[in-house]
């Protein structure tokens, strides 16, 4: 089973203390541009004090993204490129005659 990753769980944390408090702001009787203006706000301060660990998670792999020095090589490339290599070497050893003794 694959690992969630870093981004979406971030996003939907962020996403659940935006809706939480906007239903709770709701169900108080606010009117609706004002539940998510305070909504929107409470979010991003909860998401600044406790996403902290999170958001630098996504930000360092985004990074690392960004500057790969050089290109991901898929696992099966690597023994696919193995394979040709040995057969390449295998045929140009079958022409050789072997030195005389």
């Amino acid at each position: 089973m694959k690992a969630v990753p870093a981004w979406l769980v971030f996003t939907v944390l962020r996403v659940l203390m935006f809706v939480v408090p906007f239903v709770v702001l709701s169900l108080l009787g606010i009117e609706g541009w004002l539940a998510a203006l305070l909504a929107a706000v409470i979010g991003l301060c909860l998401s600044y004090i406790f996403l902290r660990a999170r958001r630098e998670t996504v930000a360092r792999g985004l990074y690392e993204v960004r500057h790969r020095d050089k290109e991901p090589v898929h696992p099966d490339a690597e023994s696919e490129d193995a394979a040709v290599d040995r057969a390449a070497a295998t045929q140009t050893n079958v022409g050789r005659t072997p030195p005389a003794p």
